[in-house]
């Protein structure tokens, strides 16, 4: 079967087409970005500017177009904190279906940490045992722990990469002060999510699953022992620490030369980092490793679990 998850987030329009079997993994065949960063077209009252608006329909119709092209069997269409928190949501979500010529699904916060986790739970498998989750996005951060396919406990917290940027971070490159500022933020708000999360067990995995965060493991990480690729590289927390301030000396035109950064990253890769070490440090954890696994998949996988199969006639 081939399915299609339309991922509308506050950085990107991503389309992943891929090939799904019961019980098999999710074999990617196509894979379509549109960078928009909406967080550019939010207007003081909160909504969503016609120009925002605009580059996300035409952003969902050329989506549509591949998941056409590709013969996908079923679209998926989600949409994340952007949309959700907009304070014109309805009006974007409904120009939005009309693009797509179909419903839209707006996941909320914590279910978006489930279906990460979800993703992240099968890319590890069951011996990983208790895992720890970060998922930063451009406009919020989910946070879930648990030992089983769905998380014990999901948060999710407005500090988003791209959000964060345009509050606190609006120089180019940032000065000292608006990084302190931003550092504050986020402790202040981690701290009653890192006492929820106290009275989960000592992960045995701490991961990350972001696109973000994968980025800033290029840059900063290392590989595990024995193994290459993004697949299995390790993050440390004082090495993500020490690249902040190198980071935001250099122009967000220039970031795209180092290692890992991506140009649609470079405008918000410093508050991503400052909102994920400060994520660390509020949970306690030196290190994490890098899933490549996460929203998208775990859609594809909660969507082909849902379906009843039945054995072929013999």
């Amino acid at each position: 079967m081939r399915l299609g998850v339309l991922d509308i987030g506050s950085n990107t329009v991503h389309l992943l087409v891929a090939d799904m079997l019961p019980g098999g993994r999710p074999l990617a065949r196509t894979s379509q970005r549109t960078v928009l960063r909406l967080m550019r077209y939010l207007a003081p009252d909160g909504s969503i500017t016609e120009e925002g608006v605009s580059g996300l329909e035409s952003a969902v119709a050329a989506a549509r177009q591949v998941a056409a092209k590709e013969g996908v069997d079923e679209l998926l269409a989600t949409a994340t904190s952007a949309v959700r928190d907009a304070t014109n949501g309805e009006d974007v979500i409904a120009r939005i279906e009309a693009a797509l010529g179909q419903p839209l699904q707006v996941l909320g916060g914590e279910t978006e940490a489930r279906f990460t986790f979800l993703a992240v739970r099968r890319w590890f498998g069951w011996s990983a045992g208790q895992i720890l989750l970060f998922d930063i996005g451009g406009g919020s951060l989910e946070l879930a722990a648990g030992s089983d396919e769905l998380p014990a406990v999901a948060e999710s917290v407005p500090l988003g990469a791209g959000r964060m940027t345009v509050e606190f971070l609006p120089d180019d490159p940032p000065r000292e002060a608006q990084i302190e500022g931003l550092r504050t933020h986020a402790a202040e708000l981690l701290a009653p999510v890192a006492r929820v999360f106290a009275s989960q067990p000592r992960a045995d995995h701490v991961v990350g699953s972001s696109k973000a965060i994968r980025s800033l493991a290029k840059l900063a990480g290392y590989p595990m022992p024995g193994w290459s690729g993004i697949e299995r590289m390790v993050l440390p927390r004082a090495a993500l620490k020490a690249w902040i301030p190198r980071l935001a000396r250099i122009p967000a035109e220039a970031r795209q030369e180092l290692p890992g950064i991506t140009p649609d990253r470079t405008f918000q890769i410093v508050a991503g980092a400052v909102v994920l070490h400060q994520a660390m440090k509020a949970m306690d954890v030196d290190e994490l490793e890098v899933s490549p696994w996460a929203l998208r998949e775990g859609v594809l996988l909660r969507y082909i679990e849902s379906l009843s199969w039945t054995a072929p006639p013999t």
